[in-house]
């Protein structure tokens, strides 16, 4: 039974706030470069569409099919994403990784937001989910420096 009461409070009505009101949630007509990521294990799935200008994220957009969970990281990473870098997307993307997997810090700013999400941190199976919108920004990113240097 605990683990029904934990699961609960898991779904805090900050996380049920963010999951309700997704910034950019719609995708760009001319992205620069455009990236879909799907959970194997829950099904959830996130497109994302984004445009660098200048070496900043100057165009986003996003789709997201995902629990409450995925959703309310996508949130905070729609509502932070303008105007970051790559550098600051990836090591986003791997702050959230060790946050979630080794405990770690609290993702660095502007997606500091993301702490939101610490209470997941013993519900392995919801991870992936969480994870997915900054994977997806984080390959859409590699894939324009590819093919920019290119």
């Amino acid at each position: 039974m605990s683990g029904d009461t934990d699961l609960i409070k898991l779904y805090s009505g900050r996380i049920l706030e963010l999951a309700a009101d997704i910034p950019h949630h719609t995708r760009l007509d001319a992205p620069g470069a455009t990236v879909k990521k799907r959970s194997p294990l829950c099904g959830s799935t996130v497109t994302v569409d984004l445009t660098l200008e200048d070496g900043q994220v100057s165009a986003y957009g996003q789709d997201v099919k995902a629990c409450a969970l995925g959703q309310a990281a996508a949130s905070v990473v729609g509502a932070s994403i303008l105007g970051t870098t790559p550098e600051q997307i990836t090591r986003a993307r791997d702050e959230l990784r060790s946050m979630l997997k080794e405990d770690g810090p609290t993702p660095s700013a502007p997606f500091d937001g993301l702490e939101v999400l610490r209470p997941a941190v013993a519900f392995k199976n919801r991870h992936a989910s969480i994870l997915l919108t900054l994977e997806a920004a984080s390959d859409a990113v590699a894939q324009l420096a590819e093919t920019q240097s290119a």
